[in-house]
């Protein structure tokens, strides 16, 4: 009876860390593009991608920025918050697992 209520949070919990990683992604590279003249802001669709991108990720980035702030220019924000969905994902998953043995 468990696995009918556990499988697919299991799934959500997989898909929406999933989907948030290719933010950060897609994130990160649209600040490059950008940086190195590639993408122009000119656009209004780039500049509208990139806002979204933007508004998607900026609240986590500024938590993670107010505890390890760039160092030599470069961000670390976007690995932090990497590697914090993946705790977070393998805490959950363990938990779940934990909980279908019960």
């Amino acid at each position: 009876m468990a696995a009918v209520i556990l499988n697919p949070l299991l799934w959500l919990i997989n898909t929406l860390a999933d989907l948030y990683i290719l933010v950060i992604v897609l994130a990160v590279v649209a600040s490059w593009l950008v940086a190195f003249g590639v993408l122009s802001l000119a656009n209004p669709m780039a500049r509208q991608m990139v806002q979204v991108l933007d508004a998607l990720t900026e609240p986590v980035f500024r938590q993670i920025r107010r505890i390890v702030p760039p160092i030599g220019g470069l961000d670390l924000s976007p690995i932090v918050a990497w590697i914090a969905i993946e705790l977070v994902r393998l805490t959950l998953v363990n938990l779940i697992f934990y909980l279908y043995r019960i």
